[in-house]
């Protein structure tokens, strides 16, 4: 190497590779920046736009019966069309999420509430000869309302940092429990007062104020997007009103100023499904659309089985029994955000503690500042799963029993007050395990908030489909109660996941974060007889540094891009 500079050397010192600030910096600006109150308003905003997901499911399922009628076919039919919209519901985020990670959450979000309204106007103006259009259209609708979730998710993301996003997810999620309480109610009234085709019609005129909203208040969160605006995409990316960040406004016009010769961004489209090759990430998927699966298919039949059940009921009352777990969902969403919140804390807490008496204060302090964070939770040994996992064993336990007591109090006609309470229960339970383990799978996958998302729906709503295609054969087959019994089994099939991630987790994260910036050993002072040319290239890059994960070997046409990923993953792990 002597007399010859080494092609790392030259990544180095390339005029034509961007620092690795513009990404990172506004990263930070997002997350440590911003003022609680404007975080607080980002999610209210993106809780309302996520509302419309479950909404637009949940609406539908009064009218079941009434719709089986008018278009003259079966329960099981009209059943497949819930099918068709979950299938959709798990697919679509893939596509949508990805989009969003690379040319912005609010542009993304904007267009799914389109399709979204007008899949709605075909739906009431749908024929009911054509049950075909009505599939058709239905998966449409999934394919705009689903991504909401994921986008909120990614939004989430770019905003918090994980000590405070327990909180966070919490609020956000009213929106989207605030669907499953008030779709069937105002479904089940609509129904009945006006007919059928008033649900899609009261959905279109929803969907267009959410959209002025948006276009008017949201701010586009994506880091990179923030920085590569156009004048020419000013409308795409801002807000019609810019009320967030009005204090650091000046100062990010100053710095865009300063990088102004920096490169636009480039999109780099990552398939999400990668995410599915971590250990990690499908044991929490798992749990997740366990869960999610069961809660759907009791939530899918329940206007059926109340219907027959109990003969004294119509549209508007079985709409009403819906307020049950709906309710309990969006009063627990709140509850379950606050306690993941403190649980970091607790484990915060607890680790620090640890390693005082191990290392000493003095130590630790210079362990802190050798892996360049600011606190233990920032560390790989911090118990990430067990802070969000603890005590989802004891929930998965509690979920599965009530699934069963309901399925039992149906089949032996108890009075209705029976399975109403146990709906509330299993509302409450299972917004529990769902908002833990969504938080987990936020944590697992940083910089990918809408692509863990989306894989998040694709199991989820995937599972959710199969069990709402075969409910009603096996319940014709062997009774409501014992159909609620393999729901508990399933659900109870996921428990041994839980155990698995609290004990193995920190290890996976840890062997992932060395393959990506090495070992987090710090380098080994450079041998003074070594020749300057290989004292300069071992002594000047931490081991740790993105730009020594470059191998000697890469075309130089190739390194800007393969820096810039790593730097990105470099700092995602950071």
């Amino acid at each position: 190497m002597i007399g010859k500079k080494s092609s790392l050397e030259h990544v180095v010192d390339s005029p034509d590779i961007e620092e690795p600030q513009s990404s990172e910096i506004h990263d930070l600006e997002l997350k440590y920046t911003l003022s609680k109150k404007e975080k607080w308003f980002i999610v209210a905003l993106i809780s309302l736009i996520s509302f419309f997901s479950p909404f637009t499911a949940n609406i539908y399922f009064p009218a079941i019966p009434t719709m089986a009628r008018a278009f003259n076919k079966s329960i099981e039919l009209i059943n497949l069309t819930v099918t068709a919209f979950v299938i959709l519901q798990g697919t679509a985020p893939m596509v949508w999420g990805t989009l969003s990670d690379n040319l912005g959450r609010r542009p993304i979000a904007g267009a799914c509430l389109l399709i979204l309204m007008l899949s709605c106007i075909g739906i009431a103006l749908t024929p009911t000869s054509a049950y075909w259009l009505l599939l058709v259209l239905r998966c449409l609708q999934a394919a705009g309302s689903a991504p909401t979730l994921a986008l909120g998710a990614g939004v989430i993301s770019d905003i918090s940092t994980p000590a405070e996003r327990g909180g966070f997810y919490g609020v956000f999620a009213l929106g989207p429990m605030a669907g499953p309480a008030l779709g069937p109610v105002l479904g089940g009234a609509l129904a009945r007062a006006l007919g059928w085709r008033s649900i899609f019609w009261f959905l279109c005129i929803a969907v267009a104020i959410c959209l002025v909203i948006l276009i008017t208040l949201l701010p586009e969160t994506l880091p990179s997007r923030q920085k590569s605006q156009s004048r020419s995409l000013k409308l795409l990316y801002n807000p019609l009103i810019p009320i967030i960040g009005r204090k650091n406004r000046t100062s990010q016009l100053s710095s865009n100023r300063n990088t102004s010769q920096s490169p636009p961004h480039k999109p780099r489209f990552q398939n999400p499904l990668r995410l599915l090759l971590k250990k990690n990430i499908v044991l929490t998927l798992l749990m997740n659309s366990s869960a999610f699966s069961v809660f759907f298919a009791i939530v899918t039949s329940l206007s059926t089985l109340f219907e027959r059940t109990y003969p004294f009921l119509n549209e508007l009352t079985i709409g009403l029994c819906f307020l049950a777990t709906g309710g309990s969902m969006a009063l627990g969403t709140g509850i379950i955000g606050r306690f993941l919140d403190w649980r970091y804390q607790v484990e915060k807490r607890q680790l620090r503690k640890k390693l005082e008496e191990a290392l000493g204060e003095a130590e630790l302090e210079r362990k802190l500042k050798e892996e360049d964070v600011k606190d233990v939770d920032k560390l790989v040994e911090f118990p990430l799963e067990r802070a969000r996992l603890k005590y989802l064993a004891e929930a998965t336990v509690i979920l599965g029993i009530c699934s069963m007591g309901h399925g039992w109090c149906l089949q032996q006609r108890v009075m209705i007050a029976g399975p109403l309470v146990l709906q509330v229960i299993i509302g409450l339970i299972s917004m529990a395990i769902m908002n833990s383990t969504t938080t987990l799978l936020i944590d697992q996958a940083p910089g990918q908030g809408s692509s863990v998302s989306a894989c998040s729906n694709l199991f989820r709503c995937t599972s959710a489909a199969v069990i709402v295609t075969i409910v009603q054969p096996i319940i014709n087959a062997i009774g409501v109660g014992w159909t609620y019994v393999l729901f508990a089994i399933y659900v109870f099939v996921s428990i041994p996941c839980a155990y698995v991630l609290i004990k193995f987790g920190p290890r996976w994260r840890a062997k992932e974060r060395e393959s990506i910036i090495g070992p987090s050993t710090s380098q080994p002072e450079s041998d003074p007889s070594a020749c300057g040319d290989e004292k300069r290239t071992s002594g000047s890059l931490p081991s740790s540094s993105p730009v020594s994960l470059i191998s000697p070997n890469v075309e130089s046409k190739e390194l800007g891009e393969v820096l810039q990923e790593k730097r990105e993953e470099y700092h995602n792990l950071k």
